[in-house]
């Protein structure tokens, strides 16, 4: 069965299972102790931190090990601001940061500190001069990930950490997706990374901060990791974390090129095999082994389903999933589609096979999702058609205008209702669509520009859509 979720989680690699087999053995005394099982316990957690701090370019001295990537950043976000209180207590987030670092600046928040997100294109990048003007004075840390988990888009990691100098404002890197395919470029100045991103074993993350950084650990004092990670350290799991991890970046030069290659293929043909699909991310600028499309009128919960009873796993930023009942909010930054999302990731050593396998088994999950949501017959009306409706309506023939209700409904039945409707009112008229699902805010927009109807926007309640049909009908499927 294809595994195609490695965003969230790799396979152990080959090499953290040998790591960590032979660590078992010499790793389990306290590495604080000057007997013979601590002196080798030592030397085994030495060894780890040089081999790990070689593959991210830092020193070893900069940097700790964590219990996880979700506690690096916390607490490399909470001990960068609290050090530089006096300077300001701003901090700057991208708006599609992973939820770690948007609960960590939520917390400091509460706190009395303030916020400042810095919103993306829709490829789901920042643009760095909107990026640079977010550093006013008063900021005492910004933070951008090296590339997104959800949609893989790379962002300018190099060029923002060089504002963020220049400005003596610190930069805090999460590097946990993109770590795995080389070290991240730039004077950023604080880094955070997960083990298990890589093929490492669960349970440890990386944080380094650099030489020179301000830096006032969170929490009751320890000895332990420089006093900046608290609890004795899992050696064995260290030793395998850094090992996998020199192994991964030395088969990157090979694997990248191929996965690239294999999400190219997905990219090109998810569209052309089933209609109203959209692609996002950015094509170019981004990991090469991600990639995420959406599904009009699908549930995405459903979909997840259908795919995984064929054989595939895959996971879903869709609003439409067991955890969540509202759209990712990267989806949501990046104004894009939500509707039946899927991402694909694929882990090393994916083949051709496996590939075209998924792209055979895609069309009909999609197919039978959207029969059993009772999403009518796929249809496109012309433009001479069009335009015969509209002096139709001139006659009396048509209603100028058609309510949705779909109050209490959640996604992706606003949406299929709209596209039931939108021909019973002639072009130029309008729609109107009563829906209180959050992921509406999303969808109803992004359909409009699918399938080349004007988007009239949301009144203040929040829940009342308006949409005006047009002659020109773009995408594939239903009107």
């Amino acid at each position: 069965m294809p595994y195609f979720d490695a965003a969230s989680s790799q396979p152990l690699h080959p090499v953290a299972r040998q790591a960590l087999t032979a660590a078992l053995d010499e790793g389990w005394a306290d590495p604080a102790r000057l007997h013979r099982e601590g002196r080798r316990a030592r030397i085994l957690l030495d060894a780890a931190r040089e081999a790990a701090a070689e593959a991210v370019g830092c020193r070893p001295d900069e940097l700790v090990f964590t219990p996880s990537g979700t506690q690096a950043l916390h607490t490399g976000i909470a001990g960068a601001t609290a050090a530089r209180h006096r300077v300001g207590r701003g901090l700057v987030v991208s708006a599609v940061e992973h939820s770690a670092v948007l609960h960590a600046a939520a917390a400091h928040e509460r706190d009395g500190g303030t916020v400042s997100e810095v919103p993306v294109e829709r490829s789901g990048a920042v643009a760095p001069r909107r990026y640079a003007a977010s550093l006013a004075n008063g900021t005492a840390l910004a933070c951008l990930q090296s590339a997104n988990h959800e949609v893989g888009t790379v962002q300018p990691v190099a060029e923002v950490a060089g504002t963020c100098r220049e400005a003596a404002v610190p930069l805090l890197v999460d590097a946990a997706q993109s770590l795995g395919w080389g070290p991240v470029d730039g004077p950023w100045s604080l880094l955070a990374a997960s083990a298990h991103k890589w093929g490492g074993p669960g349970g440890v993350g990386m944080l380094v901060v650099r030489k020179g950084v301000r830096f006032d650990p969170p929490g009751p004092a320890d000895a332990r990791e420089a006093g900046r990670s608290p609890g004795f350290e899992n050696i064995p799991a260290i030793v395998a974390a850094a090992a996998s991890l020199r192994a991964v970046q030395e088969e990157a030069a090979a694997e990248a090129p191929r996965l690239r290659r294999l999400v190219d293929r997905i990219r090109t043909r998810v569209p052309e095999l089933v209609p109203d699909v959209e692609v996002v991310g950015d094509p170019v600028r981004r990991l090469p082994h991600l990639v995420t499309f959406s599904c009009l009128y699908v549930d995405g919960e459903a979909l997840l389903h259908a795919l995984d009873r064929a054989g595939f796993s895959v996971s879903s930023g869709s609003s439409c999933t067991s955890s969540t009942l509202t759209p990712s909010h990267v989806l949501r930054a990046m104004g894009v589609l939500s509707e039946g999302n899927v991402r694909v990731s694929l882990p090393p050593g994916t083949t051709e096979e496996e590939v075209d396998g998924f792209l055979r088994a895609l069309p009909e999950a999609v197919t039978a999702v959207r029969d059993a949501a009772g999403v009518p017959a796929a249809s496109r009306v012309g433009a001479s058609a069009a335009v015969e409706e509209a002096g139709a309506a001139e006659d009396g023939g048509k209603e100028a205008a058609v309510t949705v209700d779909a109050l209490g409904r959640l996604c992706p039945v606003p949406v299929i209702e709209l596209a039931k409707v939108i021909g019973d009112v002639p072009v130029g008229g309008v729609v109107t669509v009563l829906a209180d699902d959050d992921a509406a805010r999303l969808d109803i927009p992004a359909w409009c520009g699918m399938r080349g109807h004007e988007y009239l926007g949301v009144d203040a309640d929040g829940t009342t859509y308006r949409v005006r049909r047009s002659a020109e009908q773009g995408g594939r499927g239903m009107s």
